[in-house]
């Protein structure tokens, strides 16, 4: 993991919410397939109106391996 990476998931440590987007890009797949993983109940959303977000807590733990 180099420095950036850390300096990027101790910002991320400090929100809530991320969109799906978002992890995508943390998680290094497309914006489609990240949709797709969070239709099927592998990245877990919950839903803020229109939006849908993924909560920060969750993906840490996933990344940790937790």
């Amino acid at each position: 993991m180099s420095v950036k990476d850390e300096v990027a998931l101790k910002e991320l440590s400090a929100r809530t919410t991320i969109t799906v987007g978002e992890a995508a890009a943390i998680l290094g797949i497309g914006r489609t397939a990240a949709y797709e993983a969070a239709r099927r109940g592998e990245i877990p959303t919950r839903r803020l109106g229109r939006r849908l977000v993924v909560p920060v807590p969750w993906l840490l733990n996933w990344l940790e391996g937790r």
